[in-house]
């Protein structure tokens, strides 16, 4: 089955602004005299114009939810069932370097190699270090040596008394800026937003106290998550652990970086358009983008109500399935939460991916740098020969998709940023104010439209999902891009790497399907590729199974900088 003429997504190249360019392009598009000329022609190259002219007599489909099957519930798992040894068993057995786990932190707890104040006191002083040297990491961009600290004598007590909460208790975890967390303001990557401290920790972040976590902070993202480098002009670009003159991907920027870097073995990021699984891959880390309403986001800025969902970024999938376990499930305070199946990590514990159906869409998995192509090929070998079968689908009107997820996420990011224009519109960065100058152009037809695109390219991919158990690709069409001289302090308007970054990734949020991003292996110039499976609604533990196993065929590789919390080197 190779059907290319039903593959839709095309390369587009738009011109780049940066510098003085940016801000004569900026101060045009804003311009009653030439916004409508610039706009028209932007909308024209971006593909927009064609697709406003696609009929799609569907119903819309205001939120991506998913009905439960009772029937075919996999076994139930709960948090307790991850205690330290299980998940120590859980965890990669990959040659080469291993990043520290939370199995690790809990077993240096309860042997007394270190303690939670111990690594409370390094990871302050590996945050302020981060962001002295030249350049600055900038991955944390809020910490509070006080409350962190009270946070670690009480876990420390806790310990002392050999009565931690969870195997969490006194294990460092950062929180993107766009989740409440007491006691910082809440930022979402602005100089204008939170304005005052947070009054409650967001529900992500409570559950993850609740468990003992020692929450170190504040992580760093791109500007109201409405771009995918990670660049930020008011708190600094969060650099690549892997090579510091590289981005981190975006939009969860700052709990890649921290986590890659020895921060902390995960943190919390959020996934409207792959914001945690664009800076997972570009940074060597597992990412989960659970499915829509499987996790509360109460506590989070509302950005945008129909693509997004918090979750965590770890540095090996056991630590991911862990955190799953922890913070999702339904909350009362999030009705999009309260139908759904019970959590379960259900073949897990089997290592192996015997039985499971692969689809590929071939020209869009190969739609990628030969570098991307060629390392996802070999885990897509090495899958099945652990047992995993390849099936050849066909998945039309992606360039639907791609496009009604712009419409989308946009309007409803421009929707929910209007409280603060005009007063506060020259504060964003050039390339917000693009973006939303961009999102602004869109009528009330265009976003119906967008729902009803939804509705159609949600039944292409599970009417692709009859017939195998997850859809893979790449998670990005190349490696994360140097960070261009010129592009700082103000940053670029890019929209051809943008979209080359987002050729796989926003689908799954468009649909409000489960996916995951986990190593794939590097480029010639050791920059990490990450490869990525969506799954079928409510199955993230497919997802989870089979990124341990493909997590266990890569040799990990330390970055450039890392900062051991635990004391090895």
């Amino acid at each position: 089955m190779d059907d290319r003429s039903t593959y839709d997504l095309k390369s587009i190249r738009l011109p780049r602004f940066a510098g003085f360019a940016l801000r004569l392009f900026v101060s045009l598009i804003e311009s009653g005299a030439t916004r409508w000329i610039l706009l028209g022609n932007l909308l024209k190259q971006s593909g927009i114009t064609s697709w406003r002219a696609t009929r799609f007599d569907e119903l819309p489909t205001f939120l991506p939810r998913f009905p439960v099957d009772l029937k075919r519930q996999p076994r139930k798992t709960a948090a307790r069932d991850l205690g330290e040894r299980p998940l120590a068993r859980l965890a990669s057995k990959a040659s080469g370097w291993r990043f520290p786990s939370v199995a690790d932190y809990a077993k240096a707890y309860r042997t007394k190699v270190s303690t939670p104040l111990e690594v409370a006191e390094r990871v302050l002083d590996a945050m302020h270090r981060s962001n002295a040297q030249e350049p600055p990491l900038r991955a944390m961009i809020a910490y509070n040596r006080d409350d962190i600290l009270t946070q670690a004598n009480a876990s420390a007590l806790r310990h002392k008394r050999g009565r931690p909460l969870s195997v969490l208790d006194g294990v460092p975890i950062a929180v993107k800026d766009e989740m409440d967390l007491m006691p910082y303001p809440t930022k979402v990557g602005t100089r204008f937003m939170g304005t005052g401290p947070a009054n409650e920790d967001a529900t992500i972040a409570a559950r993850l106290r609740a468990a003992g976590a020692l929450l170190i902070g504040k992580a760093n993202m791109h500007e109201i998550g409405i771009g995918v480098t990670g660049h930020n002009p008011h708190n600094g670009t969060a650099r690549n652990p892997y090579n510091l003159g590289h981005y981190t991907g975006g939009s969860s920027s700052g709990p890649a970086s921290a986590t890659a870097a020895g921060l902390c073995p995960a943190a919390l990021g959020a996934d409207g358009g792959g914001s945690i699984r664009i800076p997972a891959a570009f940074c060597g880390l597992v990412g989960l983008k659970t499915t829509f309403g499987r996790t509360s986001s109460f506590g989070a800025a509302p950005l945008t109500w129909s693509n997004d969902q918090l979750g965590p970024i770890a540095a090996c999938t056991a630590d991911v399935a862990l955190l799953y376990l922890l913070t999702a499930g339904p909350d009362p305070r999030d009705p999009n939460t309260l139908a759904q199946p019970h959590l379960s990590l259900e073949g897990l514990e089997r290592r192996d991916v015997r039985g499971i159906r692969l689809g590929v869409y071939w020209p869009w998995f190969e739609h990628a740098t030969p570098a991307v192509v060629a390392a996802c090929k070999g885990m897509l070998e090495a899958l099945t020969a652990r047992g995993a079968r390849v099936v050849e689908v066909v998945i039309p009107e992606l360039e639907a998709g791609r496009v009604g997820h712009i419409v989308s996420i946009t309007s409803e990011m421009a929707t929910a940023q209007e409280r603060y224009w005009p007063k506060h519109w020259k504060e964003y960065s050039y390339e917000v104010r693009t973006n939303l100058t961009l999102a602004r152009s869109f009528t009330a037809r265009d976003y119906v439209l967008s729902l009803r695109a939804r509705t159609r390219v949600t039944a292409n991919f599970l009417t692709a999902l009859e017939h195998v158990d997850v859809i893979v690709t790449p998670t990005t069409a190349c490696v994360a891009p140097r960070i261009p001289a010129d592009a700082l302090p103000d940053g670029d308007s890019d929209l051809t790497t943008l979209l080359q970054i987002m050729r796989f990734a926003p689908v799954a949020n468009f649909t409000g399907l489960p996916a995951i991003s986990f190593p794939a292996g590097y480029d010639s110039e050791g920059m990490p590729i990450g490869f990525q499976a969506i799954g079928r609604p409510w199955q993230e533990h497919v997802l989870l199974r089979l990124a341990q196993v493909g997590e266990s065929i890569v040799e990990r590789r330390k970055p450039q900088l890392f900062f051991p919390l635990l004391g090895e080197e």
